[in-house]
């Protein structure tokens, strides 16, 4: 089922969202929630999304597989996530947000950082992330901490959307 996405100012995208309990993970509503998350987030062409993005007080978010650097065969879920930069390497890289439609700018962001989370089984799991895939888990992140990219970037550039 496709989600519908929040947008910018709603209250949601400005706070920090709820811990998931860990004992819920698995069951089926969650199991389906996931679902149609990956699925809205295809939809509307994203690589990532955050439960606040569909109106949902939860710490989780999904990735594209494209982008996935951990199973290239299947769409990423972290639940509860936290990271840290393993280096103090950071670049400067275009962004945008399903949450502010057709807006994007440049945003500097660590290109190498280590990751833990639950994911969609609710095993605990830790991983590297390097550039681009460690670009969209901390801009998720920030979702997920209630920031959206547009507070931290600079040249800003509108793009209206063509289909």
């Amino acid at each position: 089922m496709i989600l519908p996405l929040t947008y910018e100012p709603h209250e949601l995208l400005h706070r920090r969202l709820k811990d998931v309990d860990v004992k819920k993970i698995t069951t089926r509503e969650m199991q389906k929630f996931f679902k149609d998350m990956i699925e809205t987030m295809y939809v509307k062409d994203g690589v990532g999304l955050a439960a606040n993005q569909v109106g949902v007080d939860a710490q989780i978010f999904t990735l594209v597989k494209n982008y996935n650097h951990l199973n290239d065969r299947e769409d990423l879920v972290l639940i509860n996530p936290s990271w840290e930069k393993v280096s103090g390497h950071q670049a400067w890289d275009e962004e945008g947000c399903l949450s502010i439609p057709g807006l994007y700018g440049k945003i500097k962001r660590y290109t190498h950082i280590r990751v833990k989370a639950y994911n969609k089984k609710g095993e605990l799991i830790e991983f590297e992330a390097k550039d681009f895939f460690a670009r969209i888990i901390q801009h998720e992140c920030d979702h997920l901490n209630g920031h959206l990219y547009a507070e931290k970037a600079k040249d800003f550039h509108r793009e209206e959307k063509t289909k």
